[in-house]
This record gives C-alpha cells, sequence and structure tokens, in this order.
C-alpha cells in the first residue's frame, strides 16, 4: 500500500499544506514587498533600479543555498536543515524591517533568502520522501496551488501595508508568518526520508553527488529546459511594478490586485494539468505548453513595439502567457526527480538552484535593460520560453541520437 494511501484525508491535507507553505516562503518574500518599491525607493533616498537588485540578491542568496541545503538534508534529515534555516530567515527579516540603506536592504535580502531557500528544497525532497512516484506530479501540482495562491494576496496585502502603515512592517509580517511555518513543522509534519551518515560532507564527495545527478541525462534535460521556462515570471516580477505603476500610474492597491489577477492564470492551469495528467503524458504537456507560450511571447514583443497595447490588452495577453506556468513547473520537477532515491535532496537543491539562478539573471537583465517602457520585462519572458522549448527540443534529440547509437554498438558486438 502507498503512502499516500495510509493517509487519513486530513494528514493528506495538512502535509500539502505545510509542503505548499513550506515552498511559498520565497515566492511570499519575493510578492509581498514589490508594491512598496517607490516608498522603499523614496525612504532610502535611491531609486527604484536599485531597489529592485534587493530583489535580484535574494534570488542569488537563493540559487546559493539551495546547493547548501540538498547535501544537509541527505546528511541529517529533513527537520534540521529546516529549523535552521528558517530561523536565519526569521532573524535576517526583522534585519530587513531595521535597515536604513538600500545597500543593507540588499544584504539583508541576501541572508533572509540563504534561509528561507531551505523550504524550496526540502518540500520537493518530502515530496519524494512521502509520496509514490506515479503520484508526485499531482502532488507538485496540488503544492504550485498553494504557491499560485501567494501571488494572489501577497502584493495586495503588501500594498495595504505599505498605503497604510509602512512597507518595512512587511518583513515584520513575514518574519511572523514563517514563525507559523516552524510550529507547523515541529507538530503535524512527517520527518520524511531518516538522516543518512553515509552521506559524506567533504567537498569532493559533495561535488561526486552533484556529478552523479547531472550525469542523468532525464535530470539534466528537463532541469535546463523547465528552469529557463519557470523564470519567465521573474521577468514579470521585476518588471511590473514599474510598468504598471510608473508607466500606467496605477496605485500600489490597484497593482497589488492585477499581481493577484495575473496569478489567477497560474492557479487555473495548475488544476488543469490535474486533469490534463489523466489523458496526456507530462512530457507531452511541457513541450506543447513551451510552443504556445512561445508564440504569445512573440505577440506581446510586437505589441510592446508597436504600442498596440493599453493597460487591459497587455494583462490580458501576460494572462495567457502566464498560464502556462502552472503547466510546466509541476511536470518538470516530476521528471527531474524520478530517477533518483538516494541522491533526492541533491536533485532538489540543483533543480531549485537552477531556477531561482536563471530568474536572479533574468530580473538582473530587466533591471539593466530599464528604459521606461514594457519592452525588457516582455522581451525576457518571450525568451525564457523559447529558450526553454530549444533546451527541450535539443535535449531529447541528443538523448535519442545516442540511444540509437548504443543500439547499433550492441547489434555489431552481437554479430561480432
Amino acid at each position: 500500500m502507498s503512502e499516500r494511501k495510509s493517509m487519513s484525508r486530513k494528514q493528506y491535507f495538512f502535509i500539502i499544506l505545510i509542503l505548499g507553505s513550506l515552498a511559498t516562503v520565497s515566492p511570499f518574500s519575493i510578492d509581498m514587498y514589490l508594491p512598496g518599491f517607490p516608498r522603499i525607493a523614496s525612504d532610502l533616498q535611491t531609486t527604484i533600479d536599485k531597489v529592485q537588485l534587493s530583489l535580484t540578491s535574494y534570488l542569488i542568496g537563493i540559487c546559493i543555498g539551495q546547493v547548501l541545503y540538498g547535501p544537509l538534508l541527505d546528511r541529517f534529515g529533513r527537520k534540521k536543515p529546516l529549523y535552521v534555516g528558517l530561523a536565519l530567515y526569521v532573524i535576517a527579516s526583522f534585519g530587513c524591517a531595521m535597515t536604513s540603506s538600500v545597500d543593507a536592504l540588499i544584504a539583508m535580502r541576501f541572508f533572509q533568502a540563504m534561509g528561507g531557500c531551505v523550504g524550496l528544497v526540502a518540500s520537493q525532497a518530502l515530496v519524494s520522501d512521502l509520496f509514490p512516484a506515479d503520484k508526485r506530479a499531482e502532488v507538485f501540482s496540488l503544492i504550485t496551488l498553494v504557491i499560485a495562491v501567494s501571488p494572489m494576496i501577497a502584493p495586495t496585502i503588501g500594498g495595504y501595508v505599505t498605503a497604510s502603515i509602512a512597507w518595512y512592517w512587511i518583513f515584520v509580517i513575514l518574519a511572523g508568518i514563517v514563525s507559523l511555518i516552524i510550529l507547523a513543522i515541529y507538530f503535524f509534519l512527517p520527518t520524511g526520508r531518516d538522516a543518512d551518515s553515509s552521506v559524506s560532507l567533504r567537498p569532493e564527495a559533495v561535488l561526486g553527488g552533484y556529478l552523479t545527478v547531472i550525469s542523468q541525462p532525464q535530470f539534466l534535460i528537463y532541469t535546463l529546459a523547465g528552469g529557463l521556462a519557470t523564470a519567465a515570471p521573474f521577468a514579470y516580477i521585476s518588471g511590473s511594478s514599474d510598468v504598471f505603476m510608473n508607466i500606467y500610474k496605477v496605485s500600489e492597491q490597484q497593482y497589488g490586485w492585477i499581481f493577484a489577477f495575473l496569478a489567477v492564470a497560474m492557479i487555473g492551469s495548475t488544476q488543469l494539468n490535474h486533469f490534463l495528467l489523466k489523458k496526456y503524458s507530462s512530457e507531452q504537456i511541457i513541450r506543447f505548453t513551451l510552443i504556445y507560450q512561445s508564440v504569445v511571447g512573440v505577440v506581446l514583443i510586437l505589441g510592446v513595439y508597436n504600442n498596440w497595447f493599453g493597460l487591459y490588452s497587455l494583462i490580458g495577453t501576460m494572462f495567457v502567457f502566464l498560464t502556462g506556468q502552472g503547466l510546466t513547473g509541476p511536470n518538470a520537477s516530476a521528471l527531474s526527480l524520478a530517477p533518483f532515491r538516494k541522491h533526492t535532496g541533491s536533485a532538489s537543491a540543483l533543480m531549485g538552484s537552477w531556477r531561482m539562478g536563471a530568474g536572479a539573471v533574468i530580473s538582473a537583465i530587466v533591471s539593466f535593460l530599464h528604459n521606461n517602457t514594457a519592452m525588457p520585462m516582455v522581451g525576457m519572458m518571450a525568451f525564457c520560453a523559447f529558450g526553454g522549448l530549444v533546451i527541450l527540443q535539443a535535449g531529447n534529440v541528443v538523448v535519442r541520437h545516442r540511444a540509437a547509437s548504443r543500439d547499433v554498438e550492441e547489434e555489431v558486438s552481437v554479430l561480432l
């Protein structure tokens, strides 16, 4: 009997909710302070593009932190690294709230990310621990649904907190939320896989484990393709506050509602993925999604270049594009982790690190290309989808070619 079947419906609900909350720590930390960018820039006597670097530093922290947590989760089990990382997040959140310069905010956001990113790695590893392989894509879809709620409510809350109190209270609220998650982990979350003393933390052993993971073709293809494709929302996140609030002149509260509306695209497609998996494979869903996102990306570029879009038409076209994010992410995660048992933590860390690393680079490029138009944002969104499609197609061609070559070699050896 599978572990899923051995759980009661109540246990299953709480586990999904906790895993989703863990995976949501970083997205919530990104989305909630976006409406405060203009106020932060004003209070810290700097520019919005400099404040955007605090988002980039957060993504860099996630990228580095996940690589470190992978072996720790395999060596010490799932819960101990979770407690340490989330405690660091709480401390750094208070540091963000008390900062008096943009450079200090950028530094504190880095440490906040180094702590919070443990939730991303641990949640994915725990899915592999607690659920059979044929249920993982479904579970990842449910977790993605919880994550997708974040951009619906986080910017809205952040907009009202910024407008009615002050932007730094956002970080105090984040520290409180993560404190509650720590309590939920302690009381309700199963331990998952036990600590494994055979997993060495020596640098050469850690690198060897990562090389083992990278040498798996299925992992490499779906991690690279899925990671670049899922970096598209970071272009949107990095550029949207400037585009909507400075170009289209919406208020902080209106921006929060726009962000929430666009999040519905990801929530709806996450639920659609649950039904599509009954008829189509994860591989088929990913390929089709990247093709249609590439087409919509071209429409976005042409529309911005030719000034076709008003506020509502731009929002509508972006809604169509972002629908693909709820289809690509869960299926890419399930396919990337499917080949592993022993190195699940390391595989989760590499996958998450690449996704956030790609997101950091994309967000930095959007900030660097800032030109008071929506082109940097929509251009990088289109690039992510098309780049993911190219990697997926090229990777599958190489794998098929190698498989055919091995078959020929085996036939020749038999004949000889």
